[in-house]
């Protein structure tokens, strides 16, 4: 009886330091994969693309999170990478801090060094708005970055031009369609920009072609069988990569930081490189 005892003891012990290895281990990548930014290059066939933007390359930067799990040095890496791409228009997202005020000075001094020949652009997130909307409107303009939230901006290329319109975030901002809109002619092609995919359902202007999110971080965990355990409020449908909508493609980025935990599990950190063709 004391042996079987002590083999069983042995066994259940054997199983449960298994476990607790595994567990460790899954943790361990978990975090390494949270710093692991890769470029995500993807073309997309836009219907009615202006001919003087096919082959346009847009880097699309969302979701850096400075702040506790987010250090200025991967800012910089971000920066860096984005640079590297040699993009003709770099967007950005939103959420350029997790919470605190004092970050967004810091964070804006290096996203100062963005720049492509056809601009670059901007909108404000949910983090953004709850740390300092006002200020980090002046930040983004002191350093020569183009604000659109709820209004647009003409881009001209080789002799054609598209309108790029950005929209606020739909989860605590106040999204303002029309206005974000108002500068379009009626035959213009609509490239839009907004932090949360929340709002894509309510984008259904048919000159809107293609709309760029971030917001999700495509859940940061992505499960075998079970999948993405975690989707933010009104994205159901929209937590990751091009999706087709009722009424334009959609692109949601995976994003750069994390949020909540410095963790991310088979959904890598990324900037985005799209490619627009004519299709």
């Amino acid at each position: 009886m004391g042996e079987r005892m002590t083999r069983r003891s042995f066994v259940k012990g054997a199983i449960g330091a298994t476990a607790w290895t595994a567990l460790g281990a899954g943790s361990a990548y978990s975090y390494w994969e949270s710093g692991d930014l890769i470029p995500h290059e993807l073309s997309i066939p836009i219907r009615n693309l202006p001919k003087g933007f096919e082959g346009v390359r847009i880097a699309f930067l969302t979701d850096l999170h400075r702040g506790v799990f987010i250090s200025q040095e991967y800012v910089q890496k971000a920066v860096e990478m984005a640079l590297a791409l040699k993009p003709d228009l770099i967007l950005l997202g939103g959420d350029y801090v997790d919470h605190d005020p004092e970050l967004i000075v810091p964070v804006m001094d290096f996203l100062g060094q963005l720049r492509a020949p056809l601009g670059v652009f901007a909108v404000q997130g949910n983090r953004d708005i709850r740390a300092n909307r006002t200020l980090t409107s002046t930040e983004l303009a002191r350093q020569g970055l183009t604000e659109i939230t709820n209004r647009g901006a003409w881009i001209n290329r080789n002799g054609s031009r598209l309108y790029l319109a950005g929209f606020d975030d739909a989860t605590i901002g106040h999204p303002n369609v029309p206005a974000g809109l108002s500068g379009a002619t009626s035959d213009a092609m609509i490239l839009a920009l907004t932090h949360s995919p929340a709002l894509v359902d309510r984008l259904k202007d048919p000159r809107i072609k293609l709309v760029c999110c971030g917001h999700t971080h495509g859940g940061q965990i992505n499960l075998p069988i079970v999948g993405r355990p975690v989707v933010p409020p009104g994205c159901e449908g929209y937590m990751l990569g091009l999706i087709q909508s009722p009424n334009a493609k959609v692109f949601v980025s995976a994003g750069i930081g994390v949020a909540y935990a410095p963790v991310r599990f088979r959904c890598p950190p990324e900037i985005s490189l799209l490619t627009l063709r004519a299709g």
